[in-house]
This record gives structure tokens, C-alpha cells and sequence, in this order.
């Protein structure tokens, strides 16, 4: 099933929040819009954008007369609404637990201590120690739940998991956190980037701008 009209996503393009949601229809093959918000320079708080997200964050989904907010949210409808009986979320009760706790995992552990050491790096600002650990405390997870499985849900194809995760992975690098020390991991990454459709996250500020605080 199609979208009877593109679809537009408000996004910046060193998200990787507004990442995993381009990665899926990227995947999907929906056709959609990209709409730039660069959050550096205050466009997020422009009234037309508050207007559509009232809490000023990206991405942002729109499909026809519907305006949706937060990426895994986001990630649920696009299955749910164009492929709901496919592997990109397991309907069974188990499987369906397994996948919040990488949507839980994504909001926190990776948030904290991937993408925003990540972003710190960008911006040429220091690099938490306190967060690189809970990387490495993500990653080492990682590891182990990979063992004997190509995809975090296990299974023979990705899931709505792997979209979620895989985006700030790619670039663990940039946090000071190199994939080298978990070769299941780096694995998994280069599974996903060699799959039809994937697209790489950008990996520099916009205008090489960088951020003072």
C-alpha cells in the first residue's frame, strides 16, 4: 500500500531520531518529502513549526490531514498503517515485548550514551566520560543479544528494532566508542547498510556550524 500523496518529513539531517523515520520509508519505498529544520538555528521554534509540534522536536510526520511526533511512535504508524502484516513488527506477544524494550532502550541508554556523546563530539564540545560508559554498557548488551542472531529480534529478516537502533550505532565511532571491540555489533551495522534501500546518517553540522554553549 502507497500514500496517495507524499508524505513530508520535517527532519535534520544529523538526527538520527529523524534518521530511523527516513531509514523505514527509505525501506519501505514511500514516497515522501523532506522538509529541513535546523534545530541550531532556532527553526524549531518558529510558530509554523510549533504549529504542527507544540514541543518544538524533529522529526515530524505528516500524511495528509495527520501530524505525527516522536521517531519510534512515527515508526509504528508507517508499519501499522502501509505494512502491517510484515517483519517489521512481530504481532506475537513476545516478540511485541521484546521490541519495546529496544524502543525503551533507543529513548534511553542510546539517547544518553551514544547520541549524545555523539553530538557533543560534532559540535567540537567534550565528550562525557559518564556517557561513554553507559555506551559501552549499551554496546556490551548489544553483544551478547546478538550472539547466534543476524537481527536483534532474531529471525531472518530486520524489524522495526533494528531501525531504531541502528541509526546513532553507525556512528558510535564519532562518540569515542569504536565498533572494533564488538564485532557483532559491527556486524549487525554493515547487515543493515548493505540492505536495499538504507541510507547513511549525515555526519557534520549543518554549514560545518559549530555550537557554543
Amino acid at each position: 500500500m502507497l500514500p496517495t500523496s507524499p508524505l513530508q518529513l520535517y527532519r535534520m539531517p544529523i538526527s538520527g531520531h529523524c534518521h530511523r523515520v527516513e531509514l523505514l520509508l527509505s525501506m519501505m519505498g514511500l514516497p515522501y518529502e523532506r522538509i529541513p529544520v535546523n534545530l541550531l538555528e532556532g527553526e524549531n521554534r518558529h510558530a509554523d513549526f510549533l504549529a504542527l509540534n507544540p514541543l518544538g522536536q524533529v522529526p515530524v510526520l505528516v500524511d495528509s490531514n495527520l501530524v505525527l511526533s516522536d521517531s519510534n511512535g512515527i515508526l509504528v504508524y508507517l508499519v501499522q498503517r502501509y505494512a502491517p502484516d510484515s517483519a517489521w513488527m512481530p504481532q506475537d506477544p513476545e516478540s511485541l515485548a521484546r521490541l519495546q524494550r529496544w524502543f525503551s532502550l533507543a529513548a534511553g541508554l542510546l539517547a544518553q550514551g551514544v547520541a549524545a556523546p555523539r553530538f557533543a563530539a560534532l559540535c567540537g564540545q567534550p565528550v562525557s566520560e559518564a556517557a561513554q560508559a553507559t555506551g559501552r554498557r549499551l554496546l556490551a548488551f548489544m553483544e551478547q543479544e546478538l550472539q547466534g542472531r543476524a537481527w536483534l529480534l532474531g529471525g531472518t529478516l530486520p524489524s522495526l528494532a533494528d531501525i531504531t537502533m541502528v541509526s546513532y550505532i553507525s556512528q558510535a565511532h564519532i562518540a569515542g566508542l569504536p565498533l572494533e571491540v564488538y564485532p557483532r555489533v559491527a556486524a549487525w551495522v554493515a547487515r543493515m547498510q548493505a540492505l536495499p534501500g538504507y541510507l547513511p546518517l549525515a555526519d557534520r553540522l549543518p554549514n560545518a556550524a559549530q555550537v557554543t554553549q
